[in-house]
């Protein structure tokens, strides 16, 4: 969600909360979470670029060390960025033949060879009027040490963008929140609601198509908070075994229990909340690359990099 938008937005929520009737499920009516894995949040690092105010979606790079992507909300170009967790950039890239209308989430996924390629969502559908949605993917770049001198005025150039065009088999939706399954490579994205427990859908990976099939309804996520389907970025661990969602404060996760016959049985989980620390407007979060921590970030200029650690 961009800036712009953000009040209307607050007005919104507050005026779907104060009705009756809204669906909603308080902490209290839900049964009691189990304790975090995690430790307390720790902020190690500060996005320190003037290009990057909206850090809308946030990603670790599986095939190269101590790198993450994210890009900015609405409003700005095709780019992504390569940051380390220190919030220092290290390069700047525009995503060939694309536009960004309303990016909202970022993923990755290493195939069996160990080629590892980006996701984009270009999801974001704030007024309800967009009824075909997009995933981009463009193989992920290789950062050099010259690449921290790119920036949006001379950025690098990505491989030419593969997409996947998508509707809802139910009804227009907006969403924030993209999932691509670390070893089936299935991508998933998760509606943000304020009427009800968010959309889970499988969108088909058939980039190139020119098609726009209805995606698949797998699931439903429902947090301890309210709205309790307003999420706004989410990620699955490296080994497939957890997932975590984010709204604006807080994180959520969620485990696959051993008894699960399929990834599906992860959407029927009771997630377990996470302290992430004071974010200014929580939109992005992740696994490192070998799922020991959890970075996020926050829209606005000079976002913290908080790390929560597996205690």
């Amino acid at each position: 969600m961009s800036k712009k938008t953000i009040t209307k937005f607050s007005i919104f929520v507050i005026s779907a909360i104060a009705a009756s009737g809204c669906g909603f499920v308080s902490s209290s009516e839900r049964p009691a979470a189990v304790a975090s894995r995690f430790g307390a949040p720790v902020v190690v690092g500060t996005i320190r670029s003037k290009e990057i105010t909206e850090s809308s979606g946030l990603v670790a790079s599986r095939c190269q060390s101590d790198v993450l992507w994210t890009h900015n909300d609405s409003g700005d170009g095709a780019f992504i960025f390569a940051i380390n967790t220190k919030g220092e950039v290290l390069g700047t890239w525009k995503v060939d033949g694309e536009t960004n209308a309303d990016w909202e989430d970022i993923a990755t996924f290493k195939d069996k060879v160990g080629k590892c390629f980006i996701y984009i969502a270009e999801t974001g559908n704030n007024k309800l009027k967009r009824p075909e949605h997009l995933v981009y993917r463009v193989a992920e770049p290789i950062v050099k040490p010259d690449d921290v001198r790119s920036n949006r005025g001379e950025p690098n150039a990505t491989t030419s963008a593969e997409s996947v065009r998508f509707t809802y088999p139910d009804f227009d939706q907006d969403a924030e929140t993209l999932l691509v399954h670390p070893q089936t490579g299935a991508i998933y994205v998760v509606t943000k609601r304020v009427s009800g427990p968010a959309g889970v859908y499988r969108v088909k990976a058939d980039f190139g198509s020119t098609d726009a099939p209805k995606a698949e309804t797998v699931g439903e996520l429902s947090v301890p908070a309210i709205p309790n389907g307003f999420l706004t970025g989410g990620d699955i661990s490296p080994d497939g075994l957890y997932l975590i969602v984010c709204d604006y404060t807080q994180a959520y996760e969620y485990e696959l229990p051993q008894s699960a016959t399929g990834f599906n049985d992860i959407w029927r989980q009771e997630p377990t909340p996470i302290d992430l620390g004071p974010r200014k407007v929580g939109e992005s979060i992740c696994y490192s690359v070998d799922g020991s921590s959890l970075f996020a970030t926050s829209e606005g200029d000079s976002s913290p990099v908080i790390e929560v650690k597996v205690k």
